[in-house]
């Protein structure tokens, strides 16, 4: 099963699980598809997966900062020690926000809007989960 957008619910159960000003990390795991998936109307040149999700990413950084946010660490799997030998993520991101209400106006924005049809185009599968510092 593959995911690109959050579920039904997600959203709210985050706002619940992160009260306003507690901080939070997002794991970002992404597998992406080998040419980019534009929907008709889309108007974008044809690339590759990840270039598609580099214009998400210039796009989206600005974003980021405005609300409060940073990127902690970028890298990519080199092997899977635990867990289906069949899953390759291609890139992991750590994401803080200062909350999830950070998050989520970032999200609910039109400028974030105006930027993500290019990470839906990108992706094949993703992961995103909420963590909790320690």
């Amino acid at each position: 099963m593959y995911f690109i957008e959050p579920g039904q619910g997600a959203e709210e159960a985050l706002q619940a699980r992160f009260p306003a000003g507690k901080p939070v990390v997002m794991l970002n795991l992404l597998r992406f598809r080998d040419r980019a998936h534009y929907q008709p109307g889309q108007t974008a040149e044809p690339c590759s997966g990840f270039e598609a999700f580099a214009r998400y990413g210039a796009g989206v950084m600005p974003l980021i900062k405005s609300v409060g946010g940073e990127r902690v660490w970028q890298g990519r799997q080199a092997a899977m020690l635990i867990g289906p030998q069949d899953k390759d993520w291609h890139l992991a991101v750590l994401v803080r926000y200062p909350s999830a209400g950070a998050f989520a106006t970032m999200v609910q924005s039109d400028e974030y809007k105006a930027v993500s049809w290019h990470r839906t185009a990108a992706l094949e599968d993703s992961r995103l989960i909420a963590m909790e510092e320690l």
